[in-house]
């Protein structure tokens, strides 16, 4: 049976896209493209001086055959894409000026692209810091309606789990938010159904996570994750949502139909799990990773308008294929 990671990279194979890869000063960026553009994952466009690709290709023993590259010190072009990006008429949160310089960065002027639709999504985060990733994102790209802070999704995959979707479900918020508001926890959630349907291509049930279901315990916390429900609800009355649920009453169907008296489209069968803060979430992951021998998969950024992956700093050459086929879903 294939890999949860095999399986993303046939489908991407099947929906290839423009992947800007702006990291081209290490190796591994430029061997992950090559893998990528052989496999039919996706088109890789290399921005960064012609100079820097071209010295980086030749010291790992990489062909550019099939790629393209687009020099962000090209004066003239850099002129047009920064008159371009600020003549749409969307709001913009650096001025003209601030604009052409910001895109003397690589990492910018990739994202620069994409906001104006050169290409369908960005992977960086090999070589820059989240911290970086995320204020160029915020700056140059924004975030999707109805979200108010961008978050982390995890696809995980734990042998011999018969849930849901199979041996696989989406966790959220993996990394960004330590102790979000209702307001916040409302976001991840959107983002979260947004994003695991589209890389999936699943009907997302988002289940909120508690000590409590349904009532059967009271706190701030639960008070909480019920006002991040009601959001959900106003903001986009499409995503299934429910809540708040205990883990077992949220994803086994026998569970939900002893602890939850009332009708509900996620209890017992939620693929999208809503952890009230980033401590349960992180405990949730590494006790799946240690105990049950499963795998966490996801650097991709949700809740911006188009796709974004914060690659680790330490990531192999197959982790970042294995991203960018993630990336490459996530923009259909």
């Amino acid at each position: 049976m294939a890999t949860l990671i095999e399986k993303l990279i046939e489908d991407a194979k099947g929906a290839p896209k423009r992947v800007a890869m702006p990291e081209c000063e290490a190796a591994n960026t430029l061997l992950a493209a090559r893998q990528v553009a052989d496999d039919g994952i996706g088109t890789p466009v290399l921005v960064s001086s012609r100079e820097v690709i071209e010295a980086t290709a030749a010291d790992a023993g990489v062909s550019l055959e099939g790629m393209e590259i687009v020099d962000n010190t090209d004066e003239a072009a850099a002129d047009a894409l920064a008159e371009r990006y600020m003549a749409t008429g969307a709001p913009r949160l650096i001025s003209a000026k601030g604009a052409r310089r910001k895109i003397k960065n690589p990492m910018y002027y990739a994202m620069m692209m994409e906001e104006l639709g050169d290409v369908d999504c960005t992977f960086c985060g090999h070589t820059n810091t989240t911290g970086d990733v995320l204020m160029c994102a915020q700056t140059i790209i924004g975030l999707q309606e109805g979200v108010d802070v961008p978050s982390i999704l995890a696809l995980v995959e734990t042998p011999g789990f018969e849930g849901p979707e199979g041996n696989v479900i989406c966790f959220t918020d993996c990394g960004l938010n330590p102790e979000p508001s209702a307001e916040e926890l409302a976001s991840i959630a959107i983002a979260a159904a947004d994003g695991s349907a589209a890389m999936m291509g699943w009907q997302s049930r988002v289940g909120f996570l508690s000590f409590s279901t349904t009532g059967s315990g009271a706190g701030e916390s639960v008070d909480k994750v019920n006002a991040a429900i009601e959001l959900v609800h106003e903001r986009r009355p499409d995503i299934l949502v429910d809540g708040e649920f205990q883990l077992d009453a949220a994803i086994d169907p026998k569970v939900a139909a002893k602890k939850v008296k009332r009708e509900s489209d996620v209890a017992g069968k939620a693929n999208v799990l809503v952890f009230p803060d980033l401590n349960s979430a992180n405990i949730a992951v590494k006790l799946v990773q240690r105990f049950a021998h499963g795998s966490a998969y996801g650097h991709n950024l949700s809740g911006f308008k188009c796709p974004v992956a914060d690659s680790s700093r330490g990531a192999t050459v197959t982790e970042i294929v294995g991203d960018i086929a993630m990336l490459v879903l996530s923009a259909r």
